[in-house]
């Protein structure tokens, strides 16, 4: 297995002595689901738990109910030293709040300094595409790369820079929102308020409206698709089109090529700013595996400012799956943990109610 690069390395052995294997625990909040669990200094998850996603329409003191009762329930069983939070939203350079989460009602949330005051643990709050790049690069597929770039496709792009060891979080927190480039001047509506943004033609919402698209205009060409789904466009989802490709239906192939082109256009644009030598791929819609990196990679090549005259970055998929940001957080945790004594915790929150 590769190692981490010389400078990242030589930070790496700069942390306190013990801190490394130090278990911690890592929160990943999504739209739907709150996973926690247990993760050890070598990446690996002990322990799991899940509950569900309160409404955005609730209080952020339900929200931190709930990561509260997971903490403490896991802390019953593993003595751990810190916590790390991956949220899906925009989270302040001090990692200490979020300014704004999408499926959550934070908005300029102090949500370290809550969440610290009723666990009695050193709190770390991370962007999850942060925190999901974290891991990789630590654990999984941009190990021993100095310059990492990884994108997350989902329902948008997520995306994160690891730097020499570092998260490049940029001035004030937010770097990393390469689904908001905008790509096609004039196009496609996006929800951020603006048109033509990469994720609105790379992504798993892109996937599912081309498709649906097809459906609309009655095309025959999607009828083997709309059959897989049961006669409903509604039925239309990601995970389908990427199962029908697999089987060989030829619009899902051709829909996940078209995606996978803009993603190798966009791929071209921040290796142009950026520079990296690996961009790491992850997110649900690249389960499609090479129907979509293929594309990526071929779109990649053949846009990619100085082609021919220049190395250029390698493309290749996520490692860590749906753990990384859980892993990523938890790691990002340790870096702050300090021993705490071995006694049991006096459980000040438990039956804290929601």
């Amino acid at each position: 297995m590769l190692g981490l690069g010389p400078r990242a390395e030589r930070r790496r052995r700069a942390l306190p002595p013990g801190i490394l294997r130090l278990p911690t625990i890592g929160i990943d909040i999504g739209g739907t689901k709150v996973v926690a669990g247990v993760v050890d200094g070598e990446g690996k998850v002990l322990e799991k738990l899940r509950a569900d996603t309160p409404d955005k329409t609730k209080s952020a003191k339900v929200v931190e109910d709930v990561i509260v009762d997971l903490v403490l329930r896991l802390a019953d069983r593993h003595d751990v030293h810190a916590v790390g939070i991956g949220a899906a939203g925009w989270v302040d350079a001090e990692r200490s709040r979020v300014l704004f989460a999408p499926h959550l009602n934070w908005r300029n949330e102090p949500l370290q300094e809550a969440l610290s005051e009723r666990l009695r643990f050193p709190v770390v709050v991370e962007n999850d595409a942060n925190a999901a790049a974290w891991a990789e690069w630590r654990f999984g597929a941009g190990r021993g790369e100095d310059h990492m770039v990884m994108l997350t496709l989902g329902t948008g792009i997520g995306g994160a820079v690891v730097r020499d060891g570092y998260v490049d979080r940029g001035k004030y927190g937010l770097a990393g929102e390469f689904g908001h480039m905008q790509v096609v001047p004039g196009g496609h509506r996006c929800p951020c308020g603006n048109r033509g943004c990469w994720e609105q033609y790379s992504s798993g919402n892109a996937l599912v409206r081309d498709a649906r698209e097809l459906v609309a205009e009655e095309s025959p060409v999607v009828e083997p698709l709309l059959a897989l789904a049961g006669g409903a466009m509604e039925g239309i989802t990601g995970p389908l089109v990427t199962e029908a490709a697999r089987a060989g239906d030829p619009v899902a192939i051709e829909l996940l090529y078209e995606v996978g082109t803009w993603l190798g256009v966009g791929i071209a644009n921040l290796a142009a700013a950026l520079d990296p030598g690996r961009f790491v791929i992850g997110g649900g819609v690249s389960e499609a595996g090479d129907l979509l990196l293929g594309p990526a990679r071929e779109a990649f090549r053949r846009t990619l400012t100085g082609r021919g005259f220049r190395p250029e970055a390698v493309v290749v998929h996520a490692a860590l799956g749906n753990e990384a940001g859980l892993v990523g957080a938890a790691d990002l945790a340790r870096q702050v943990a300090r021993r705490f004594r071995t006694i049991k915790r006096h459980r000040v929150e438990r039956g804290a109610g929601a």
